[in-house]
């Protein structure tokens, strides 16, 4: 049995929308390419060949995954879940012990992480210290330049 993938409403929605964009839009340009490549003849030679059918073979590659992913997600409403304990799909506020800066992460599936916007994947080292600790806890962060130690001041489901 396959293994299931958590993944939020919102990162579901997205694999959702790049498969359609990847096959109604990406595809047709490549096909598009492909036959106006061949028409200049000799494909041996034919440099704008090849690079049409490498980037036909990297797309489909692309939709085969996130149509597994899709087929294996476990999707979780996050709007249905509450409390202070930290669990997927949560909003983390953080404060460095260190430094005092205050940072927020949105815990979600790793197919979904994208730390430039603040969410990080479930497996993640700082996602694994959090899960399960509450407001007003201190949790440890091993990284490579040792422990960082974070206290939670606030949990949301959003």
């Amino acid at each position: 049995m396959a293994e299931k993938i958590p993944l939020t409403a919102e990162g579901y929605e997205a694999l959702k929308a790049e498969i359609k964009y990847r096959k109604t839009v990406e595809r047709p340009a490549i096909v598009k390419a492909i036959a106006e490549a061949r028409a200049h003849g000799d494909l041996s030679e034919n440099a704008e060949y090849h690079a049409a059918k490498e980037q036909q073979g990297l797309n489909e590659a692309r939709i085969a995954v996130l149509e597994d992913i899709m087929s294996r997600a476990n999707v979780i409403d996050v709007s249905k879940l509450s409390g202070d304990q930290v669990k997927f799909g949560a909003k983390v506020t953080l404060i460095d012990e260190d430094t005092e800066e205050e940072i927020t992460y949105r815990i979600v599936g790793e197919f979904e992480a994208e730390i430039k916007k603040g969410k990080i994947s479930v497996t993640s080292p700082v996602a694994r210290a959090l899960i399960g600790k509450a407001v007003g806890d201190s949790v440890e962060v091993m990284t490579p330049g040792g422990g960082k130690y974070y206290e939670i001041l606030n949990v949301e489901y959003c």
